[in-house]
């Protein structure tokens, strides 16, 4: 190649790089819809997700891929929705090889990477391990580089002694109490907490690659809020961080004070990384998304009344009522994104995947249920879904859709099928099957068809 060609084409590259913005998918782990202020919270402070509310698109019905962890990061990463997605629910200690994404298998990271992108996980993993989990290592799936937890067990530590760097472990200064297997435990020594090293690892993550030729796509995944359940077991507190901060002289127990305060030192993180942004000059050319990966936990033993973390919704995670699938969702890109918008555009995990091929410029996979919810974001005309799909395994097979953003079918194996209208009843009280049967038999039908068969995630009926 000639010098000429060769800066030609390194101009073509710089040129189109420059046209492709860099993504920020920031994820909490266990977060309520109204655990933050612009969603209607009281009582937890959280300024710097308001203020990324204000300068940027509050979506106000936005779901997570499912109600528990695992499926839900599988539909985000395949953009396909929970009966098609490779890992559909929590496998447990005994099944670790069933949630864990298989070698080839495509992810958003590995189109993003293919196009051109960076691509870095910084956080909890959860779809794969080492041993007979090994084929679904982030490396394996799409990320250039990885540092966290693997399997979600060790995550619920948020003072574990070791964490992964890539593929090695690297050693941290707490003392654990091992409970259980899978690196399960908590801290009777405190050093380092895991998710200040998270938000010091994506922030680097970030300025290293700011005046790059390649655009970046980071996926931090927090463990905040989500509990410690062995610590809960042991002590019967599941909240765990380094202080209390504003909340330490409240009136409240223990339990309720370290649930605020862990939400609130989550919301300092997000504003590290827009001031970084602002900082680094490229809060022009990156997406920034924060939401949930699924709906509020109460395994902390802290008073779930006191916050009313789901708001005006039923139910918690682990329900396929909004409670446990609605999650807030807010993006934030300067000079695009307009700010102080609300959208009421109907989207989910699953549309990640579309999202950022048409912003990166990558051809969609092939059997995607995946709409990119970009047109919304750039105040465009927007494509909505018919249905959207959820199921869950724990206690017996339950499925869940919604149908055009309004009707909710729930429907537990060997059951009829409850209908729901969330215009009205954005709780989901009032069963409405019998009312409006044709709307009931059109959602039952769609579920018959819903889901391919998995030989690791069939359709049981409950115990």
């Amino acid at each position: 190649m000639t010098l000429r060609l060769f800066v030609l084409l390194l101009l073509t590259i710089r040129l189109h790089a420059a046209d492709r913005p860099n993504l920020i998918w920031i994820m909490a782990d266990d977060l309520g819809y109204a655990e933050l202020g612009c969603y209607g919270q009281k009582i937890i402070q959280t300024p710097c997700l308001d203020r990324m509310a204000r300068e940027g698109m509050r979506f106000t019905q936005f779901y997570a891929g499912a109600t528990v962890c695992a499926p839900s990061r599988s539909v985000l990463m395949t953009g396909q929705h929970q009966g098609r997605t490779r890992v559909r629910g929590n496998a447990g200690k005994e099944r670790r090889e069933l949630q864990a994404l298989h070698d080839g298998e495509v992810t958003v990271a590995r189109v993003l990477q293919q196009a051109g992108y960076r691509t870095a996980l910084v956080g909890k993993w959860g779809l794969g391990d080492e041993g007979p989990a090994a084929s679904g290592l982030p490396h394996k799936q799409g990320f250039d580089y990885f540092y966290g937890y693997l399997n979600q067990t060790h995550a619920h530590n948020h003072y574990p002694d070791f964490l992964w760097k890539n593929e090695e472990r690297v050693p941290l200064p707490n003392v654990v109490t091992p409970v259980g297997d899978q690196h399960g435990g908590y801290a009777t020594e405190r050093k380092m907490y895991a998710d200040d090293l998270f938000a010091d690892e994506s922030l680097q993550f970030v300025r290293d690659n700011a005046k790059s030729d390649r655009p970046f796509f980071l996926y931090w995944s927090m463990v905040v809020p989500h509990a410690n359940n062995e610590r809960n077991r042991v002590l019967k507190d599941g909240t765990e961080v380094p202080d209390l901060g504003s909340y330490a002289d409240k009136d409240w127990s223990a339990q309720d004070k370290g649930q605020a305060a862990m939400v609130t030192r989550m919301d300092s993180y997000v504003g590290r990384m827009m001031n970084e942004l602002q900082k680094l000059g490229i809060a022009e050319k990156t997406l920034v998304i924060f939401t949930s990966d699924n709906g509020p936990h109460n395994e902390s033993s802290h008073n779930v009344q006191r916050f009313a973390p789901a708001g005006r919704f039923s139910g918690l995670k682990r329900s396929l009522t909004d409670g446990g699938i609605r999650v807030p969702a807010i993006a934030w890109w300067r000079g695009k994104v307009a700010a102080g918008t609300e959208q009421k555009h109907v989207a989910y995990f699953g549309d990640w995947m579309a999202t950022a091929c048409e912003l990166s410029g990558a051809a969609l996979p092939a059997d995607c249920n995946s709409i990119s919810f970009a047109p919304a974001l750039l105040g465009k005309e927007q494509k909505a879904h018919d249905y959207l799909y959820w199921e869950f395994h724990e206690g017996g097979f339950r499925q869940a859709a919604l149908y055009q953003g309004r009707w909710k079918g729930i429907r537990p194996m060997g059951r009829s099928l409850a209908l729901y209208d969330l215009q009205s009843d954005p709780a989901e009280r009032i069963d409405l099957a019998a009312k409006e049967p044709s709307l009931a038999k059109n959602l039952a039908r769609w579920l018959d068809g819903a889901r391919t068969d998995s030989p690791n995630w069939p359709a049981r009926p409950g115990k």
